[in-house]
């Protein structure tokens, strides 16, 4: 596996399109993560965390406008 360091460098490369690929890739892997064990923690963290940076992102933008 590669460090962080390099995967961001990585994610940081990506084009908008495939930076979009990757998050779908992502949501799909967890996603199937938690059909597969609901009660797994780690997963269920993730999709905390997402819910949070969404809800973030989009107060961020609307206080821009």
């Amino acid at each position: 596996m590669r460090s962080i360091i390099d995967l961001w460098g990585e994610l940081g490369d990506l084009s908008e399109d495939e930076t979009l690929h990757v998050l779908t890739k992502l949501f799909v892997a967890y996603e199937a993560e938690l059909q597969n064990n609901p009660d797994d923690e780690g997963v269920q963290k993730f999709f905390q965390n997402l819910d949070n940076i969404i809800s973030q992102t989009r107060e961020c933008n609307s206080n821009r406008r």
